[in-house]
């Protein structure tokens, strides 16, 4: 199989690599997340407007790139390298595919406002009581005597949320919890009356909210897609957004890695660099081997997002459990061998180590993904 990029991706991945170590550096993304905003609109504006990358996967007719997944592999790998906290994920990955497999002129004007860098979206989903089983989904959404919808329900942990000008919200419109068919998917203005807010800050630099949603009026076309039939959209932008994290991580894995080498190589115990011990260049290549397989882990969720369902649910669980046991790994033995300094909010390399945390429970750890991946299996061997 050949792993090389074409030249438009080589390209793309050059382009943002430059801006970002231009725009993008340690110490102006600390400044950017003290800052009472939290994150850099114009950031976001200038990948949009000026270098299309919020585009990259999004159809050419309304402004994107015409990429794919691996593109936006490309792009989540260096965006991971230099802890971007900007909504890419949120919006561009989650809410832009959810958009685009929902159809529909509503949906096409949003898209080419998120190429545009003009709006972030939200996304949802998640509820308490629900564990990872989109089909648990409990927020309800009715019809009102106008004919659009009466929304009510809560979610939790909606990351971007803050920033946010639209929410894609998943909600049931028919049937009980746990049943497949009758989820639905809504665009609801954050600033709607009856929407509640409670934001807070994550320990990665990021910021989320709590929602709440008491008898929120939506129009007809608030509705994205077939009523009741959004499970299959919800579980198809979930392992793409599996298949994002799974890049970024590569990103963040890279960067600790890199520094924990460059620091052991300086620092000096009994007149030599610590470097030149056994015992930890033998740790700093299981370090290696951990990161390699996190890249090919990358690999395999990306390319497998096109497969048959099952097939790629299984992909991307795989993925996820090698990502997440590299994230452990290589994010422990980094803080490890800088000592103390390693956690300390100066130093770069313990804001990744928070990201890599963070990364390695995003949309379910290693036994959530190992027990998906064992019961799809088992599900196979006996059609």
């Amino acid at each position: 199989m050949n792993f090389d990029f074409t030249q438009e991706q080589t390209l793309l991945r050059d382009a943002l690599q430059s801006f970002l170590q231009d725009h993008y550096t340690f110490e102006a993304r600390r400044r950017a997340v003290l800052s009472e905003a939290g994150w850099r609109r114009d950031i976001w504006q200038t990948l949009g407007r000026d270098l299309g990358v919020l585009g990259v996967a999004l159809p050419e007719r309304v402004g994107g790139f015409g990429g794919g997944a691996v593109e936006t592999m490309i792009v989540m790998e260096e965006l991971g390298s230099v802890l971007f906290v900007e909504p890419f994920l949120e919006t561009c990955v989650m809410a832009a595919g959810a958009l685009a497999r929902s159809g529909g002129p509503a949906a096409d004007a949003a898209l080419e406002r998120i190429a545009a860098g003009e709006v972030v979206y939200a996304c949802g989903w998640d509820e308490a009581g629900a564990g990872r089983a989109l089909a648990h989904i409990h927020t309800r959404a009715r019809r009102n005597a106008h004919g659009g919808w009466r929304l009510d329900g809560a979610k939790q942990v909606v990351m971007a949320a803050p920033w946010a000008t639209q929410l894609l919200i998943a909600a049931r419109t028919s049937g009980g919890r746990g049943d497949a068919a009758g989820l639905s998917l809504f665009l609801v203005d954050k600033n709607a009356s009856g929407v509640a807010t409670h934001d807070y800050a994550t320990i990665d630099g990021r910021w989320a909210s709590d929602l709440v949603f008491e008898g929120v009026d939506l129009p007809v076309d608030a509705l994205l897609g077939e009523e009741g039939a959004a499970l299959a959209v919800l579980e198809a932008v979930r392992d793409a957004a599996i298949a994002a994290v799974c890049a970024e991580a590569v990103g963040v894995l890279k960067k600790l890695h890199g520094d924990t080498l460059d620091y052991t190589r300086q620092r000096k115990q009994f007149g030599q660099p610590i470097a030149s011990f056994q015992a930890l260049q033998h740790r700093m290549v299981d370090m290696y081997l951990q990161v390699e397989l996190a890249n090919s882990a990358m690999y395999l969720a990306a390319l497998s997002l096109d497969k048959p369902v099952a097939e790629r649910q299984r992909a991307t669980s795989a993925a996820k459990v090698t990502m997440a046991k590299a994230c452990r790994f290589v994010g422990q033995n980094a803080v490890q061998l800088h000592g103390a300094m390693g956690m300390t909010d100066e130093l770069a390399l313990g804001h990744y180590f928070k990201r890599a945390t963070v990364l390695e429970n995003e949309f379910g750890g290693a036994d959530h993904h190992l027990a998906r991946h064992a019961r799809l299996t088992a599900a196979a061997a006996l059609a």
